[in-house]
């Protein structure tokens, strides 16, 4: 019984320091950028060891790599975003209330990753490493709306013409970070009104009058 609870307290620290260095990392990367922001300057930030981060994640891009996933996930757990709660419900919602679903959850992911996404974005002009988990990023974004846009496409809902491939495409650009940065973060737009925005583009693109 002693065992266990060592083990468990053991993970608990682990798990407590990981989330302190991801925290140093993010908040470094956001206000300095990825070039400038250094590993010693992270473990410092941390309150750690240099070489207990480089043990940890071993490169600052995986440090990154792992920030830009836990903050689109909103969690550590390991579940696709294909596999989330509310990709299943939009699949099987009306139409109308897909798109709307689609805009809310894209709302709540942006308002957690879009600081980072624009510290890739940036950093991948640069940097042939980052411009790779841009891309990936951009990939795995599409992957998601192609699946949703395929179920437009099953509940016979898209505009004639548009089939899910270019359906997919124009939900990309208008739920594209650098969209959201934009209007929320540039010209000053709540959260909601972006989400309400989103939602209005989705249906007048995509969706059958």
């Amino acid at each position: 019984m002693a065992s266990g609870k060592t083990t468990g307290t053991r993970r608990a620290r682990t798990a407590a320091n990981r989330a302190r260095m991801l925290g140093a990392a993010r908040d470094l990367f956001t206000a300095h950028g990825y070039t400038a922001t250094t590993m010693k300057a992270i473990a410092d930030r941390a309150g750690m060891a240099v070489q207990t981060l480089y043990f940890t994640f071993a490169t600052k891009r995986a440090i990154l790599s792992e920030l830009v996933d836990t903050e689109i996930a909103g969690d550590t757990e390991p579940v696709a975003t294909l596999d989330r709660p509310w990709v299943a419900e939009a699949l099987a919602a009306p139409p109308g209330e897909q798109v709307r679903l689609q805009a809310a959850a894209a709302a709540r992911i942006l308002a957690r990753v879009s600081p980072l996404l624009e510290v890739v974005r940036s950093a991948a002009a640069t940097d042939p490493e980052i411009a790779e988990l841009w891309r990936t990023n951009i990939a795995q974004r599409r992957t998601v709306q192609l699946r949703l846009a395929g179920a437009l496409a099953a509940k016979s809902a898209l505009r004639p013409g548009l089939d899910p491939e270019r359906a997919a495409d124009i939900a990309l650009a208008v739920l594209a970070p650098e969209t959201y940065v934009l209007l929320v973060h540039e010209r000053g737009w709540t959260a909601e009104e972006w989400r309400e925005w989103a939602a209005d583009a989705l249906a007048h693109q995509l969706l059958a009058a």
